[in-house]
């Protein structure tokens, strides 16, 4: 009989998989995979696009999976299109090569004003589900990804890790290293045994709050088209993607 398996445990054996190197860009980053309609490709590519422009992803990097293909677990249906993006529990396994103990929290909804992060408004802890936090978020419909990329303010969707604080100039580097390779998907390294957006965090600790890689399919959902996304997917190796300015 197999018990419930609660998301920290599938995040905790992803983050040991990760051999993504951001100095030489090769190796394994944890990815998300949509699968939408082939007629809404365009549509949903242009979305991607806006979202990874204005800073709302993890990375620029995509990879199409077309129908009858198969990246595992997910098989594309005929009529439908895969789209593999960044998941940010990458930037946890970097971390983790690097040395730093790191302890994703929780996913959340983060209010932004003027392009400046305020406050998580809501979050699920890992610990205490077996569904991503933020894939229950986004069915709740509490973003306005639209309204950010329109306005410089709205909600978003990100989420908290925890590191020593002994260890913040090494994760600053490591954070430097994956913005030089396109993942800027930082949106803030807290001060140590602060609040970070309004969230306390452990003794001796920084928090790390990371830009959650499904904006992108939210931004989607908020224009009424269909995208089923199964966050954390798989393990997938990085030169097989592209920049999305590469795509037509």
């Amino acid at each position: 009989m197999t018990g419930i398996m609660f998301i920290n445990s599938k995040i905790e054996s992803l983050m040991y998989e990760v051999s993504f190197n951001p100095i030489e860009r090769t190796g394994k980053i944890v990815a998300n995979i949509s699968i939408i309609g082939e007629d809404d490709l365009p549509d949903v590519l242009g979305f991607f696009r806006k979202a990874m422009h204005s800073g709302l992803s993890v990375s620029p990097y995509i990879k199409i999976i077309s129908p009858g293909d198969k990246i595992f677990p997910v098989h594309i249906e005929k009529g439908k299109i895969g789209l593999a993006t960044a998941c940010s529990i990458t930037i946890d396994g970097v971390l983790l090569k690097a040395g730093i103990p790191v302890k994703p929290k929780f996913g959340g909804v983060v209010e932004i004003n003027n392009g400046e992060p305020l406050r998580f408004t809501d979050i699920l802890t890992y610990e205490s589900t077996t569904i991503d936090p933020l894939d229950v978020l986004m069915s709740q419909e509490l973003t306005s990804v639209t309204e950010m990329i329109n306005t410089g303010s709205g909600k978003i969707l990100a989420n908290l890790r925890e590191a020593p604080m002994a260890a913040r100039d090494r994760i600053e580097e490591v954070l430097d290293a994956l913005v030089g390779a396109g993942f800027s998907c930082i949106l803030e390294l807290g001060e140590p045994n602060s609040d970070i957006l309004g969230v306390q965090v452990g003794k001796d600790k920084i928090g790390i709050a990371v830009i959650g890689g499904t904006n992108p399919m939210a931004l989607v959902q908020e224009h009424d088209i269909d995208i089923e996304t199964q966050e954390m997917s798989t393990l997938l190796d990085i030169r097989e993607m592209v920049h999305i300015d590469e795509l037509k």
